[in-house]
């Protein structure tokens, strides 16, 4: 049962009656009581000529996945199977994060009959968002009360990581064709496979000449060469405490998620094998053996459920995860945080344990700038120190042989993908 605000206003309209009542000799208590006794009687009764809410089916239809900052219309379809006509407030109960903007429709449905809810979503939150059911009010022919039922119709949306850092990858894809020879643009390196021979053009590296081939030709031909493939990438992402940390309008797991969306998209398209791995005391999540297509579905549908713990990562567990990925020679990419070398020994100890023969980029992402002008002093003062502190981590890494950036969470992941090309580039990958 639930009252509307009618009936205050039929109680409030009683204070008339109970001062006419105390003039003409009735007590004053007497005529309040019976004016109360009324209202209460026509509330009974409003309530109970009100149509039962839970003569109606309630079906649901809507996309099963969205990404997050995105629209999705869930539509819910209300079907009287009772005799009575229903005039009904329906709220489709979904958490907060989910930011259902619609608030409560109001419909009228004849028996047999149906109507159609739209409820609109814009998540704010990735991960599994759900929906306890529908909050049903059924009003009396009154309007002063009514039934109320809360239905339970369960309802799920997945809310997948934005990947908003796709907007760098058609750059980056044009500067990895150069890369692959399919451009005027060749390179040649150690480590790199000779592709195809052409004509010298001005401008072109002298050392790429092939004498023979032309003298074969009476023209001067050229060796061009591309980068080897089929090349072994394994994303590390630490899903500890430090991941928690915001940088830029999220914290920094999503940046490191963006990172590694993007640096997979370009490494897929370059015919490299991905690997990812989450985790911080355990495996969080895996990838393995997705290529082409199928890969970024994975990544994503991987990402969604993951959330950084309030714990310290293992490095030692976390680096004999990346063992049993690859043997082969390849690139792993660790998303972590740059904190101060002193509290971070135990990843920097946990390095040798890393495979020969492999390349290794350790990223991070920084909290902005120091703020404006006339800001918090002490919050200006906590960035410096964190870039301060970056800093030093990134020399500590170079004096251990790990390749090693820090950005702001936008900047990463075009540098990240940035890095991957240049050492394709030099033939090391």
């Amino acid at each position: 049962m639930y009252v509307t605000g009618r009936y205050p206003l039929l109680v409030g309209a009683g204070a008339l009656p109970v001062i006419l009542g105390s003039v003409g000799g009735m007590p004053a208590w007497a005529g309040a009581a019976g004016w109360l006794g009324f209202c209460l009687l026509v509330l009974g009764i409003d309530v109970v000529a009100a149509p039962d809410p839970h003569r109606m089916s309630i079906t649901r239809s809507g996309p099963a996945k969205v990404l997050r900052d995105q629209p999705a219309h869930v539509t819910a379809t209300v079907v009287n199977t009772g005799t009575r006509a229903l005039r009904i407030r329906v709220r489709d109960a979904w958490q907060p994060t989910a930011g259902a903007v619609t608030g409560t429709a109001v419909i009228r449905i004849d028996p047999g009959g149906s109507g159609r809810v739209v409820t609109s979503l814009l998540p704010r939150r990735r991960g599994e968002l759900r929906s306890a059911g529908f909050a049903v009010r059924s009003a009396g022919p009154l309007g002063i009360a009514g039934r109320s039922a809360l239905l339970a119709v369960a309802g799920s949306i997945r809310v997948l990581p934005p990947f908003t850092s796709r907007r760098h990858l058609p750059s980056r894809l044009a500067r990895l064709r150069e890369l692959d020879g399919n451009t005027s643009v060749q390179v040649r390196g150690q480590g790199t496979e000779f592709d195809s021979l052409r004509e010298y053009v001005r401008g072109d590296d002298v050392r790429s000449i092939d004498w023979r081939a032309t003298a074969r030709a009476s023209a001067t031909m050229l060796r061009t060469w591309r980068p080897e493939r089929d090349r072994h990438i394994v994303i590390v992402i630490d899903t500890g405490r430090t991941a928690a940390t915001r940088v830029g309008d999220g914290v920094r797991l999503d940046a490191a998620m963006e990172a590694a969306l993007l640096l997979s998209a370009l490494a897929a398209q370059a015919g490299d094998h991905v690997h990812l791995l989450m985790f911080d005391r355990a495996v969080r999540a895996r990838v393995t053996g997705r290529d082409g297509a199928a890969l970024l579905p994975a990544l994503v549908d991987a990402m969604v459920a993951v959330d950084a713990g309030l714990i310290d990562t293992d490095w030692d567990a976390a680096f004999a995860q990346v063992r049993l990925l690859t043997t082969r020679p390849s690139l792993i990419v660790v998303l972590t945080a740059h904190d101060d070398p002193e509290a971070s020994r135990g990843f920097l100890g946990a390095l040798p344990l890393i495979p020969p023969h492999t390349s290794v980029l350790v990223a991070a992402a920084q909290p902005d700038g120091a703020g404006s002008e006339g800001g918090d002093a002490f919050e200006a003062a906590a960035r410096e120190r964190a870039r301060w502190d970056a800093d030093r981590m990134v020399t500590a890494l170079s004096r251990a042989g790990v390749d090693a950036l820090s950005a702001s969470a936008d900047d990463l992941p075009p540098r990240v993908a940035d890095r991957y090309l240049a050492l394709k580039a030099l033939g090391r990958l």
